[in-house]
């Protein structure tokens, strides 16, 4: 009975919801983007070619890990318990973390879930693997070191005692700070400790060196104040790394120096700073002076070192991320390209000491101004090797700010993630302010396919899973405005197959001549023509249309060229853009943008913050209308556009969401091109678009009608079929045929809902009980009906019938949602609905669904084929000099001892043998087999491994063996060179002699 009391007075004549039920109204997460939490961690595996993303335990979530692949590809790998991500590391086949609690998780790529989880005996702080060994060493707070064997799940017997505290029993606590293997020759590892850093050889059993930085009185260090250095100090260790080659090692202090040592005799080559060299000797090196008379400015500490290679290991460069003065305007990672290594053994150590003293060039790849880069990911070509510094093309660098950054290496120009990282990345690349919805048609989306310029991909790995096929005709394309200015777009789905799953830019700062205060507050996309309107805080209103670049590859200067009251900014656009959203036109606004809507027929309307009101048509383009609030007083004859309450008068009144429609006004037998705009002080006025003689459209105001509150949502409806009486390009045509539109128009404020005629009738209300609501819109149920959905303060989903208004149903969304955001958030016409959980993640929702969380992702992420190549090998010289190599397979002996079964990797080997000599046997015809292969044929299983083993720890023995002839013939071969030299030197004094003599 409610729906034909408030239909008669609203003049819908039908319950547009009578095919809704309450339990039909579910909640079902469908799908998340962006990154839940602070990042606190970065892995890339060159040879799958992901990348993994470890996230802080926050008050927005739990730590977890993501991995990315090629396009959409992505998972989310949750910790076992609640944590923080503190490392990850690739493995092979696996994925290892280290978290807050201490615990190592260790993942399958293959089947996506968690194998393992092990907690060391002590806290842990170091953590080092290796793609070709099946063991990870875990260095303790106590200074200990642990392994756990990876292939079997369990840890392993060998254990490394606290070197430094057995080297120096008078020293402190000494916690294990970083750990490294040798880049060639495995079986050495690299340990730091917060005073120094040991070699400990895999072979021996034993360190063979030990460094330690001490500086004597007058040495100024990497100490900004200049009081300490009087003192004499060993500064704490903070990082140790390998020349690329081994050749030299690399340890990073507290006081923002760093020292380059000789890995062969244990002595110091140089120290230095970013700034300055020969820091550890008296009266040498630098301190940064500030502008204010006796003061100085304190250091960044070295948050993270890299030895970078080309592909060629000698010829390096070093990566660091801080250690230079606060006060620097200049923020970034400093580069320091030492370029070819100079050859070790015919080398002075004048020459090795002036190569890390000067290097060929010194540059800074620059970041936002804002923050530092506390951390950085390198992302090699190929090779896993050599810490995963060998030959990068790209380095994504982690600010304090939580964000990402992505340049190109080493000349530190920046790489826009689109089309490069997962659009979940784009959240945190730069943060995103703002998202608005299209609901784009789906064959229009299909055509929107960007042709950019770009470099080489990052991410290749992966496969996507199947998805349904498409639900619905329209498209789901998110407009993200990030902090930058940029405007990211790309389609969320609806939980379906995405054909087009490229993303567009543009960029905003380019589009208005500056780069600063370019912060874009609206934006919105024409559903059938894909034209774009951006609103800035400055007041500028920016429009992008889908053309070709008449410049593309070529820098055109901008000439200022004003007409209709816009400007041109076509020779705005991005010379790297081929095909895309390119700038068409500008209008500049008084205040900031508060309102704005692009229509299907080529109409442009925003309002702003002082009352003015903007219509452009982009047939001109040209603004064909241009006032203010205030002027719109008295002039309607159907209902006032002023209150009587005189505190209207005082306050500020400005456009709070436009809307344009086609329908019928009260009173009229014909339909027109109605634009609609609600304030923050509840007015909601009508506006009609007429055609003029010379083919131009005309503006002029034919109305209003007051509400209680703040308007938040302006909904056209048909009232015959309930369908959205939008300006439709197929409405539009049709008013020349005398198409009539019986429409209504829903009018959400914060404090209620009104139903009514346009422009002034007075229609039904209902106010909501005792909370706000944040958002609505009208969504429809397959065919069962319409209803308007709301997002309330209370963190529930209501939704009401039409034009009843009576509540249907309600839900809880608040622990899904951020309810400090859901103003933010947006509602489509099916039922979604898209808002943050947290700073930088968004999750999309289907109110019509079944309860159920879709999220859990199907894709793929290990690519079988893709072999890691083998680990490069110490070099001829080393080994005829004598030198210990072991390989892999040793360290693997050494560590797991000689009764470890054989891997997993070993029995899909043997057994991937055994079926090939199968196959052989069958398609032999013909032909004997040897009674040594028919054996190994006819062995079982349990004798298959027995016989391993015995080989394994024969290998060993004989590799002991090989090493100490290898020891004796080298000295053997150097005995025989001095005789030989020398003998040589007595031939040459006795010529001489004699040809003096005449002999």
């Amino acid at each position: 009975m409610a729906h034909l009391l408030r239909g008669k007075q609203v003049g819908i004549q039908r319950d547009l919801s009578a095919g809704l039920d309450p339990q039909l109204f579910a909640i079902d997460e469908v799908a998340r983007y962006g990154i839940n939490s602070q990042i606190s961690a970065l892995a890339y595996d060159p040879v799958q070619s992901l990348l993994a993303v470890g996230t802080n335990d926050t008050q927005y979530g739990s730590g977890q890990i993501y991995v990315f692949g090629q396009n959409r590809v992505s998972l989310v790998l949750p910790l076992p318990r609640k944590a923080s991500v503190k490392d990850i590391q690739f493995v092979a086949d696996k994925l290892v973390s280290l978290d807050s609690k201490n615990e190592i998780s260790i993942f399958s790529l293959e089947t996506t879930h968690i194998l393992a989880s092990y907690t060391a005996p002590g806290g842990v702080t170091a953590l080092i693997t290796d793609p070709t060994v099946d063991f990870a060493l875990i260095g303790l707070q106590n200074g200990d070191i642990v392994t756990y064997d990876l292939d079997r799940l369990c840890p392993a017997p060998l254990r490394i005692p606290n070197l430094w505290k057995q080297q120096y029993p008078r020293s402190r606590l000494t916690p294990i700070v970083t750990l490294a293997f040798h880049p060639r020759d495995i079986g050495n590892l690299l340990i730091g400790y917060t005073e120094g850093a040991v070699i400990y050889s895999f072979k021996t059993g034993k360190p063979s060196k030990f460094f330690q930085y001490e500086l004597q009185p007058g040495a100024p260090g990497g100490d900004s104040d200049p009081a300490s250095s009087v003192l004499r100090r060993c500064p704490r260790l903070t990082q140790a790394i390998w020349h690329p080659t081994g050749t030299f090692v690399m340890t990073g202090h507290e006081d923002s120096s760093f020292v380059v040592w000789d890995s062969k005799d244990g002595r110091r080559i140089l120290a230095r700073t970013v700034q300055a060299t020969n820091v550890d000797e008296a009266g040498s090196g630098t301190r940064t002076i500030t502008s204010t008379s006796g003061t100085f400015a304190m250091k960044c500490p070295l948050f993270r070192v890299a030895w970078c290679s080309k592909e060629n290991p000698d010829d390096t460069g070093i990566l660091i991320a801080g250690g230079t003065p606060t006060t620097s305007t200049e923020k970034g990672l400093t580069f320091l390209e030492l370029g070819q290594t100079p050859v070790y053994a015919t080398s002075s150590w004048q020459i090795l000491s002036q190569h890390f003293e000067k290097p060929k060039r010194q540059s800074v790849l620059p970041t936002p101004p804002s923050a530092e880069v506390v951390n950085f990911c390198l992302i090699p070509r190929k090779s896993p090797h050599y810490a995963g510094a060998h030959d990068p093309i790209a380095v994504i660098a982690l600010l304090t700010s939580g964000e990402m950054v992505t340049l190109s290496f080493p000349s530190g120009h920046p790489i826009s993630p689109t089309n490069q990282l997962h659009p979940s990345l784009s959240y945190v690349h730069p943060f995103i302010n703002r998202i608005d919805l299209a609901y784009v048609e789906r064959t229009r989306w299909l055509g929107m396919m960007e042709n950019r310029s770009k470099g080489p991909s990052i991410l290749k790995g992966g496969a996507e899973a199947r998805h349904p096929l498409m639900r619905f005709a329209n498209r789901n394309i998110l407009n993200a405005a990030h902090a930058d200015g940029t405007v990211r777009i790309w389609d969320v789905g609806h939980g379906d197959e995405i054909e087009n799953s490229k993303m567009l830019q543009i960029d905003m700062a380019r589009a208005v001549g500056r780069s600063h205060e370019v912060d874009v507050l609206r934006t919105s996309m024409a559903n059938a023509t894909g034209e774009l309107a951006v609103g800035l805080r400055t007041g500028e209103v920016a429009i992008f249309r889908w053309n070709h670049n008449k410049n593309f590859g070529k820098e055109v200067g901008h000439v200022e060229a004003q007409a209709f009251g816009l400007e041109s900014i076509k020779n705005r656009a991005e010379p790297g853009v081929k095909e895309g959203l390119l700038p068409l036109t500008m209008f500049l606004g008084r205040g900031e943008v508060t309102a704005l809507k692009m229509s299907d027929v080529g109409f442009a309307a925003a309002g702003f913050q002082q009352g003015g009101l903007v219509v452009i048509d982009l047939r001109g383009p040209a603004v064909i209308y241009e006032a203010g609030l205030d002027e719109l007083a008295g002039q309607s004859k159907r209902g006032s556009f002023r209150r009587s309450n005189s505190q209207a008068h005082n306050k500020a009144e400005w456009p709070t969401c436009i809307e344009f429609g086609v329908m019928s006004l009260e009173g009229e037998e014909y339909s027109s091109i109605l634009l609609f705009i609600g304030t923050n002080l509840g007015r909601l006025a009508t506006f009609k678009l007429l055609p003029e003689s010379h083919g131009g459209y005309s503006v002029r105001f034919v109305g209003s009608n007051a509400m209680d509150d703040k308007i938040i949502r302006v909904a056209p409806v048909d009232a015959e079929t309930g369908d959205a009486a939008e300006a439709s390009q197929t409405a539009v045509a049709g008013l020349r045929d005398g198409l009539r539109v019986n429409g209504a128009l829903l009018a959400v404020t914060v404090s209620g809902v009104k139903v009514f005629r346009p422009p002034a009738a007075k229609g039904a209300s209902k106010t909501w009980d005792d909370v706000f609501c944040d958002t609505a819109a009208v969504v429809r149920y397959q065919a069962a009906g319409y209803a308007l959905l709301g997002l309330f303060g209370d963190g529930s989903a209501r939704i009401f019938s039409i034009p009843a208004l009576k509540q249907i149903a309600t839900t809880k969304v608040g622990h899904i949602l951020d309810i400090r955001r859901l103003a933010e958030a947006v509602i489509t016409p099916t039922g979604d609905v898209i808002g943050w959980t947290g700073p930088s993640e968004v999750v999309m929702l289907n109110v019509w669904g079944t309860g159920s969380d879709l999220t859990r992702s199907l894709d793929k992420l290990l690519n079988l084929e893709a072999f890691i190549p083998p680990r490069p090998t110490i070099s001829n010289v080393q080994w005829m000099t004598g030198t210990l190599h072991v390989t892999p397979a040793d360290v693997d002996a050494l560590i797991g001892g000689p009764n470890r079964p054989p891997s997993k990797l070993m029995l899909e080997q043997r057994r991937a043998q055994e079926e090939q000599l199968r196959a052989e046997k069958r398609s032999a015809a013909t032909g004997p087999s040897s009674s040594n292969t028919s054996g190994k044929e006819d062995e079982g299983y349990w004798a298959y491994m027995q016989r391993q083993v015995q080989e394994r720890t024969q290998s060993l023995n004989i590799m002991g063996d090989s090493m100490d002839k290898v020891e004796e013939s080298s000295s053997s071969w150097v005995d025989d060179v001095n005789k030989y030299v020398s003998k040589q030197k007595k031939k040459a004094v006795m010529g001489f002699v004699g040809s003096k003599l005449g002999f």
